[in-house]
């Protein structure tokens, strides 16, 4: 299945603010049904073990509403890591529930918003720098140089939680229709598929360009998702 780059209408101006809503309601929920959170868990844990740590900070990148590093941080609590989540989206929108949901200054979620290509932080700001569905929205040139500001950033590794293109799956969203909720979550989800990589072209991307990177781990999870830890070289 050849892949196949076109725009999302998220990321686009399409969409009422209501639509937008809606859809990434939806998203939220196939994230806590279909792997996507339970992904994230597995590449915190599995840098927790290998950092011998147990509390680590954890910058999201292109975040949306930030519930894929949230939920995971609470289950994770459960099992002793406890994970420091800083959110960062290029939607101001996306943000202003974590900068108003609680008075107290203290115990809101820093968010920021920000290009994810020109992260505004210092070299090793955070333990580990983390991604979830956005992979998939760059070219190969782009991602790679994603992954190189990601290392950048953090001083131990960087977190890929994507989609797997694959005929199945595709043929598995076009058939979600009825439980989807929102027809913009259900176009977006169809071309999400098609634009997304392997596991095969993600190693061969970052392998033969990302100098920076030490070892990379990729595993495969619940319908079609993918894991990639991408080790910082020391």
């Amino acid at each position: 299945m050849r892949r196949i780059d076109a725009p999302e209408i998220l990321d686009s101006d399409a969409c009422s603010p209501a639509e937008v809503q809606a859809a990434l309601k939806t998203l939220g929920r196939i994230n806590r049904w279909f792997g996507g959170v339970s992904t994230t868990e597995y590449l915190v844990e599995c840098a927790a073990e290998v950092a011998r740590r147990t509390t680590l900070s954890l910058l999201e990148v292109a975040c949306g509403t930030g519930e894929v590093p949230l939920v995971a941080r609470d289950r994770l609590a459960r099992r002793g890591v406890s994970l420091r989540v800083t959110l960062l989206d290029r939607a101001h929108s996306h943000l202003e529930a974590h900068r108003t949901s609680n008075r107290d200054q203290a115990l809101r979620i820093p968010a920021v918003a920000a290009n994810a290509l020109a992260l505004p932080f210092q070299d090793g700001a955070f333990d580990l720098v983390s991604c979830s569905l956005f992979a998939h929205h760059l070219a190969p040139q782009q991602l790679t140089f994603f992954v190189q500001e990601g290392l950048r950033v953090s001083r131990a590794a960087l977190l890929i939680n994507d989609l797997v293109r694959h005929p199945l799956h595709l043929a598995l969203v076009y058939a979600s229709f009825p439980i989807m909720g929102s027809r913009v979550a259900w176009l977006d989800g169809l071309t999400s598929v098609r634009r997304s990589y392997t596991p095969e072209e993600i190693r061969e991307l970052i392998s033969s360009s990302v100098k920076t990177a030490a070892k990379l781990h990729i595993s495969r999870h619940y319908l079609f998702r993918m894991g990639a830890i991408v080790w910082k070289k020391n």
